[in-house]
């Protein structure tokens, strides 16, 4: 643990706010803060607060007009008097960055800061997926190697945006000069763009809660996501896509609830408790909480990984009350937002906070 989340955590209470930036899986992570009895604090972009009024789930609600005020001197210490524990999702990731929040931020964060960084480094995140066992798509380190259909990744935690696909150097540059000119990326962007074989398959979001203080990893739900505008481009006639010249785009508008055939169950087991694991040796003290394996399944059922999610996905969101998965496991109502609450309480009455959060 950090030493400045450390002494924070020596004036705190058992009287601990939730709080979270006002985007991505916020609701989710209030709604589960305020079932298990928690106070709630969303740290909100003007204009945005609407959506945290409306649904009445944030007892505060700090105004700023960027997200990275979160790391100014007085806002944080606005949270610690409030006693609180700040829960990570992807915007945290995208508008603040790993870096900062490893220097700057002295409100204790549930789960583990250093996996969140090696989360948002490809090369990172790659090396952790395969030393822990998991098959992953080929990568190709310049334009040049691209031998067949390609995805081209944007940098960073940003829903999709700028993701294209390629099949030679030739339409990698002409479709991301498109995506520079459209305002979807930047030069600098295409230049540290991350391009990855493309698996042909069905695309399956598996999502997972590993329990330190009980020790054990828990699957909790499953979603595929509603990609804009490539899942409604069948819409339109072949001859007419020639002629236009589309390049679809993979903005991610939303997430559809999945449950996947029981058979394909043992390997996402397994795979989830090798990541673990394996996130033990790299960033002690492993993974905290909540993480999402990103995975296609070809027509053989071989499962192939090409991202994971060291937080709470927004693909959770589909599972607030209704997971089967979660159902299963815990019974009714329970959800990602609800089960983070629910180790916070437990590591509060075990006197463990200490070895949730960093």
């Amino acid at each position: 643990m950090d030493k400045n989340v450390g002494e924070t955590l020596k004036t705190y209470n058992q009287d601990i706010t939730i709080g979270t930036l006002g985007s991505h899986s916020a609701l989710n992570i209030f709604k589960g803060a305020k079932e298990e009895g928690f106070k709630t604090v969303c740290i909100c972009k003007k204009g945005d607060e609407i959506v945290y009024s409306r649904f009445r789930l944030a007892d505060e609600i700090i105004m700023v007009n960027d997200f990275k005020e979160l790391l100014n001197e007085k806002i944080q210490d606005k949270l610690k008097k409030m006693n609180t524990v700040l829960i990570p999702h992807g915007s945290f990731n995208a508008y603040i960055g790993t870096g900062k929040m490893m220097e700057k931020l002295s409100v204790p964060m549930f789960g583990n800061k250093n996996l969140l960084h090696w989360e948002t480094n490809r090369e990172m995140q790659r090396k952790w997926l395969i030393d822990a066992g998991l098959k992953l798509p080929k990568m190709f380190k310049s334009p040049d190697e691209i031998k067949g259909l390609v995805i081209v990744k944007y940098p960073g935690a940003k829903g999709g945006k700028g993701y294209f696909l390629a099949h030679s150097k030739e339409t990698f540059y002409e479709k991301g000069t498109k995506m520079v000119n459209n305002g979807h990326m930047s030069e600098d962007d295409l230049g540290n763009a991350h391009i990855q074989e493309y698996i042909i398959g069905v695309n399956i979001y598996a999502s997972y809660f590993h329990s330190v203080v009980n020790n054990e990893t828990e699957f909790l739900g499953v979603d595929k996501r509603y990609e804009s505008f490539a899942d409604n481009i069948g819409r339109i006639p072949a001859d007419e896509q020639i002629e236009m010249r589309i390049n679809p785009t993979y903005t991610i508008v939303g997430n559809i609830p999945l449950t996947i055939r029981e058979s394909l169950l043992p390997e996402y087991l397994r795979m989830g408790d090798r990541v673990v694991e394996h996130a033990k040796k790299i960033a002690k003290p492993g993974i905290i909480g909540p993480f999402c394996l990103e995975t296609v399944v070809k027509e053989n059922l071989e499962i192939v990984t090409f991202e994971i999610s060291a937080r709470i996905v927004a693909g959770t969101n589909v599972g607030i009350g209704t997971s089967p998965y979660a159902y299963l496991k815990h019974g009714e109502k329970m959800y990602m937002g609800r089960r983070i609450a629910k180790e916070i309480k437990e590591a509060i009455k075990r006197d463990r906070l200490k070895d949730i959060v960093t």
